[in-house]
């Protein structure tokens, strides 16, 4: 009795694992560059993303925001490669910001999909030097008031 009742065991065993091998989870290039995006987005230093002109061209016509733009991503079953093109703002030091976008980048993607990130490669397109209309007023102000 004991016997035929490991062998049930071990039959509802095996056929759970077969079930389990059948079974697949596929996540897309685009979720993965997404998450990736949004990660990024929220580093202080990233100016912003530099993207092909398809990128731009989609923000346009949709209204909405890119969050893929400027992420290349390249999916396996188990793992993930992802290349991040930035514009890093001007004054910012560029190692830093790379580290921490490759630390970011990859505890976010790995948290919400499951998957090893291999790599994250960042490559800096450019640096903004564009001052913003305040930091040029405080200039101004401050100019004036030791005249």
């Amino acid at each position: 009795m004991e016997e035929e009742n490991n062998n049930i065991v071990e039959n509802v065993l095996a056929e759970e694992a077969n079930n389990n091998a059948e079974s697949t989870i596929k996540i897309a290039d685009d979720v993965v560059a997404v998450i990736a995006g949004i990660a990024v987005s929220e580093i202080p230093g990233v100016a912003s993303m530099a993207g092909g002109f398809a990128g731009g061209i989609t923000e346009v016509l949709s209204g909405k925001k890119n969050l893929s733009k400027g992420i290349k991503v390249e999916v396996g079953e188990k793992d993930t490669k992802i290349d991040v093109n930035i514009i890093v703002e001007y004054g910012t030091r560029i190692p830093d910001v790379a580290f921490e976008i490759q630390n970011r980048v990859k505890k976010a993607v790995e948290s919400m999909t499951g998957l090893k990130v291999l790599e994250v490669n960042v490559h800096v397109q450019g640096v903004n030097t564009v001052v913003e209309e305040d930091k040029k007023d405080n200039i101004k102000s401050n100019e004036d008031n030791n005249n």
